[in-house]
């Protein structure tokens, strides 16, 4: 259990730590692959952007650093997308998944150095 205090101040950590321009771009790129590739019938919303984005920003709030790094972002898509994309029947007749498309997606979305 923490304090009214304590979950203020982690509140407070997420919401310092930075995106850098080219860590939007990086989830942004990786948004609109979701939306052009075959294999998914929808594709991640900008709210969607905004949840990646987010649960980053804690992430590295979580390992003690006030930026964003693309590891952050890698990390997380997964579990922020999963539910947000539907695979198309296409897919799903191949046996393909979810996870793997968008495991895909993201290993082939080119991360900022």
């Amino acid at each position: 259990v923490v304090s009214a205090e304590e979950l203020s101040e982690a509140v407070n950590s997420v919401a310092e730590a930075r995106l850098q321009d080219d860590i939007i771009a990086y989830i942004v790129d990786i948004i609109r692959a979701t939306r052009t590739t075959p294999a998914l019938e929808t594709g991640a919303s900008p709210r969607a952007a905004a949840a990646l984005a987010t649960a980053a920003r804690a992430r590295a709030a979580l390992d003690g650093r006030d930026f964003v790094i693309p590891d952050d972002v890698k990390l997380l898509a997964l579990p922020a997308l999963r539910h947000r994309v539907l695979l198309s029947p296409a897919a799903e007749i191949e046996g393909k998944t979810t996870d793997e498309t968008l495991s895909a997606i993201i290993e082939q979305t080119a991360a900022p150095r």
